[in-house]
């Protein structure tokens, strides 16, 4: 994983570079994602560690992937993620991760995800922008899938899809780890 610190930098010199190259002042990007101007402010002076939540409302609303607004070294054509640089991003009660894998623009934010959950761990997530797809694949154990207040079981080795702009969920309600791969298509914004 790479120093935190590193992380909080990128986001930060991202984060004002995206906004300003799309004409937003703060109070017209903190009105767009929901988040407020002072965090906003504080994201952009490096001065906090948001949550997942807040970063994906940010990459929302400036139509960019989360690996881009935490993409600390965007200067080659490949881009190749060592998985010791890969970010997490979400930390479960029991020790479980949420890791970001990679992302690009294609045309709109496609990010690619490796989960682990432990028994009794769950992840809410809202609605992500209208046309948002998911698709997620156990690798190991069992998922619990909840979506529009009801629970969808994927067992090991199945994948679900869904329409991920409504609230949704992922749960381990199983006796063994759970990990998944999970890959979210936001579309381009408008």
């Amino acid at each position: 994983m790479p120093d935190p610190d590193l992380v909080t930098q990128a986001l930060a010199r991202n984060l004002r570079r995206l906004r300003a190259e799309r004409g937003h002042t703060l109070d017209a990007l903190a009105a767009r994602s929901g988040v407020s101007r002072g965090m906003v402010v504080q994201i952009e002076q490096g001065r906090t560690n948001p949550s997942v939540g807040t970063v994906v409302r940010l990459a929302d609303a400036l139509g960019v992937s989360i690996a881009r607004l935490l993409d600390y070294d965007a200067t080659s054509a490949v881009r190749i993620v060592p998985a010791e640089e890969a970010v997490q991003l979400w930390t479960g009660p029991q020790g479980g991760n949420g890791v970001l894998q990679g992302g690009v623009e294609a045309p709109g934010p496609l990010e690619l995800w490796s989960w682990r959950m432990l028994p009794g761990e769950r992840y809410d997530s809202e609605a992500h922008p209208a046309g948002t797809t998911e698709i997620v694949r156990v690798d190991e154990g069992e998922l619990t899938l909840s979506l529009d207040g009801r629970d969808h079981l994927v067992p090991t080795g199945s994948t679900a899809s869904f329409d991920a702009g409504a609230a949704h969920g992922y749960r381990n309600d199983g006796a063994t780890p759970l990990r998944l791969t999970l890959v979210v298509s936001v579309p381009p914004p408008r």
